[in-house]
């Protein structure tokens, strides 16, 4: 496996801060999208580089063990555990007079260490294997698009990985796609996919859990009188009746007009509406003169 310089693929120093690996892929994101650039193979290819950098470089762990090992970054955890193992059966050998471990201990407890998928250390015919590396990964989602499952392709080390995301996922949230990771040394499993969630929120509900709340204007004289408003959810919308002399505050409940829960089909959490009433400006004369007859009456 060839070197690849993530730094020089971001255009950035290796002092880069995490906040200019943040910039420069977001710009460089924004240039290569393959929405932009349809049947454009090259840029394809960039943009998938990128990706990788960026999982890469954005990693505290990730860039500290890049840094170190460069193209062998994946597998660094993997050579330290064998190295370390190396330094604790020597030792074992070192002490086998006072009760140490013999071949068999020592084939026991490596294979404790590394799930009985490993022979001896050192032997040719049946290489040590060990597990790929785990990889991370952040998507990004309106309320809107968590409303619903839906399918999404996202790119992950040059390849694509189609995911159902369930209706109901929550903001920073971290779900794992099973050997979705770095692939294994010397036919070991793959390592897992760790994907956390985003949710932005740019409607006029707040969500809690699986609750959604909403402040609603309401004028003067409906509040008043009591009459009938429609306000838009999610999916259409909803009928309310408003009740007469309905006072500013006035909390109701929706029942299972909240978000939907998590793998759970069918089921929706409620909605709370909190009724602010507006009171009119502008006033014509006449309306003036109503609303002092209006007070003399209320004050009689």
């Amino acid at each position: 496996m060839s070197f690849i310089d993530y730094y020089k693929i971001l255009g950035i120093p290796k002092t880069a801060s995490e906040n200019d690996i943040k910039k420069a892929y977001r710009k460089l994101a924004r240039k290569l999208h393959p929405d932009l650039n349809p049947n454009d193979k090259e840029a394809e290819r960039k943009f998938k580089e990128i990706n990788e950098a960026n999982e890469v470089l954005s990693n505290p762990e990730n860039r500290k063990k890049y840094d170190k090992y460069g193209k062998d970054w994946q597998h660094a955890e993997a050579y330290e555990k064998a190295e370390q193992q190396q330094k604790q059966y020597q030792q074992s050998q070192n002490r086998r007079s006072f009760g140490s471990f013999q071949d068999q201990d020592y084939s026991d407890f490596f294979e404790s260490m590394f799930g009985g998928a490993y022979s001896r250390a050192g032997s040719k015919s049946n290489p040590l294997k060990f597990r790929g590396q785990d990889y991370s990964a952040e998507l990004q989602f309106t309320l809107e698009d968590v409303y619903k499952t839906h399918k999404r392709t996202i790119t992950v080390n040059g390849k694509n990985i189609r995911l159902t995301i369930p209706a109901g996922v929550k903001n920073g949230q971290i779900i794992k796609i099973k050997g979705h990771g770095g692939k294994g040394i010397n036919g070991g499993p793959n390592g897992d996919l760790h994907i956390k969630f985003t949710i932005l929120n740019h409607s006029k509900f707040k969500r809690n859990n699986d609750n959604l709340y909403a402040t609603i204007p309401l004028d003067l004289y409906t509040a008043m009188l009591g009459g009938e408003i429609t306000i838009p959810v999610f999916e259409g919308k909803v009928k309310l009746k408003i009740k007469p002399e309905t006072q500013n505050g006035t909390k109701i409940k929706l029942k299972g007009k909240g978000f939907p829960v998590y793998k759970k089909e069918g089921q929706f959490g409620d909605l709370f509406i909190t009724y602010q009433i507006k009171t009119p400006t502008n006033l014509t004369n006449k309306e003036k003169e109503l609303f002092s007859e209006l007070a003399k009456l209320r004050n009689s």
